[in-house]
């Protein structure tokens, strides 16, 4: 072997290691990057030469620079964070309809059902006092306030929904758009033999990421690009990038692709909660609440149509409630304006408080499916806060997944400080060794350059 081939071994080695040497440079700059993947030298021997039948090696050379992924944790994660935040999403929600009940409290319906029939009680005891006929209207009005703020909560809840849903949607396409952009990108700088490790970091952050708003399919074709699909719509490969929008159907929202087609199916993410709440879940506490009020309002009516105000003459005939419509309750407007249309007496005589007994004794009447109106009432508070507690439940769980999925990953794609600069020292010292089989090639020809 020529010393010349000592000099050639010597700076492909010089050229290998230092190329290692930035490897590891970049795994410890990127060392608190979460979406970073940590990346591997593999070495590999140089194709000898075959001279003079005999095989003379050619040094080192590196064969790749791999990034170290696990796929089968990858799709874990996507898992896990679909499933995640579609519960927290739920979690957090329910919690904000809970605060529309007040409960427990002093403005909670609760305690205003139970002031609305307190107040006749007490008006059975001095039928023609005005103080106490207009402590019966201020607890209708409150009553009447508080359902009304409950329905106004229930509406301005499903516009904010609404509006996030369509700006979720919005983040779906603007993810798809830089998905499909660096899926022609890693191809592109593939075939011209460019690293494409960082590319293709920042592409599995953005599934990621998508992943936490809508559930998701990930597959990897021949040129290692992305297909996504959403709720078996095709939404991303190496081709195009298709566009959602936001859709209303039977009062259910979902996306569709913009071009035409049927819903998409969700069934996690984000957008699964956005979904759900709206479409499901205040749709069913309003019917529930409904319900109540709408029973408590005819059975109230029914009673007070029996009795006689103290108006001279007496009137019957009356309701107290004029309607409950569209989740507004309104009292009779008459009887606002004039207390002494409060009809409690069974007889017509002023003194008779037999109405305003039978209307307190509601509370203990059986008037909603079989139940009274506050244990109607308590079941659905108990029904909401059950469903709260049910998806934290299920969120603490899949974040206790989506944990140990990260600290797997971490353990296997993340940086350790340690092990990296133990690289660096053991690079560094082939890097210098190299260059000094250099010097002593240099040495050796000047040795024999000096003998002749």
């Amino acid at each position: 072997m020529a010393i010349t081939k000592i000099f050639d071994i010597s700076s492909r080695s010089l050229s290998v290691y230092r190329r290692a040497l930035e490897v590891t440079s970049h795994n410890i700059a990127n060392a608190n990057n979460p979406a970073f993947s940590r990346q591997r030298i593999i070495f590999e021997t140089d194709i000898s030469d075959l001279n003079a039948g005999k095989v003379w090696g050619n040094g080192v050379r590196i064969s790749d620079v791999q990034r170290v992924r696990d796929a089968l944790i990858e799709a874990h994660i996507r898992e896990a964070n679909s499933k995640f935040y579609n519960n927290s999403r739920q979690s957090q929600l329910i919690n904000n309809i809970e605060q529309f009940f007040s409960e427990p409290g002093d403005l909670g319906l609760s305690n205003l059902f139970a002031g609305f029939f307190n107040s006749f009680d007490e008006l059975a005891t001095s039928p023609n006092s005005i103080p106490l006929r207009l402590s019966v209207i201020n607890a209708a009005n409150n009553l009447s306030a508080k359902v009304n703020t409950i329905n106004q909560s229930f509406a301005r809840m499903k516009q904010d929904i609404k509006d996030e849903f369509q700006n979720q949607v919005q983040a779906i396409n603007t993810l798809l758009k830089q998905i499909h952009q660096i899926n022609k990108e890693q191809f592109t700088n593939s075939y011209k033999g460019l690293a494409v490790n960082d590319l293709l970091d920042k592409r599995d952050d953005l599934i990621q990421q998508l992943s936490q708003i809508v559930n998701i399919t990930v597959t990897y074709d021949q040129n290692n690009n992305a297909n996504i699909s959403i709720g078996g719509a095709l939404a991303a490969d190496g081709l195009h990038a298709a566009e959602f929008e936001a859709t209303e159907s039977n009062g259910r929202l979902s996306i569709k692709l913009k071009n035409g087609g049927i819903p998409v199916i969700l069934n996690g993410g984000q957008l699964n909660a956005l979904s759900e709440i709206y479409s499901d879940k205040i749709p069913a506490y309003q019917k529930n609440l409904d319900q109540i009020v709408t029973a408590f309002v005819d059975a109230v009516n029914q009673v007070h149509k029996q009795g006689y105000s103290i108006t001279n003459p007496p009137q019957t005939n009356i309701n107290f409630f004029d309607s409950y419509e569209n989740g507004v309750l309104k009292v009779n407007q008459s009887i606002l304006d004039n207390p002494s249309l409060i009809a409690i007496s069974a007889d017509g005589d002023n003194g008779n408080g037999d109405i305003a007994l039978q209307i307190a004794g509601l509370r203990e009447a059986q008037i909603v499916n079989g139940a009274t109106v506050v244990d109607a009432y308590s079941a659905l508070i108990n029904g909401i806060g059950n469903d709260a507690l049910l998806q934290t439940n299920y969120a603490q769980a899949n974040n206790m997944v989506l944990s140990q999925l990260e600290d797997q990953r971490q353990s296997l794609s993340g940086v350790s400080i340690d092990e990296e600069m133990t690289n660096v020292l053991k690079f560094q010292r082939s890097y210098e060794a190299s260059a000094k089989l250099i010097t002593v090639a240099d040495e050796m020809i000047r040795t024999i350059l000096e003998m002749v």
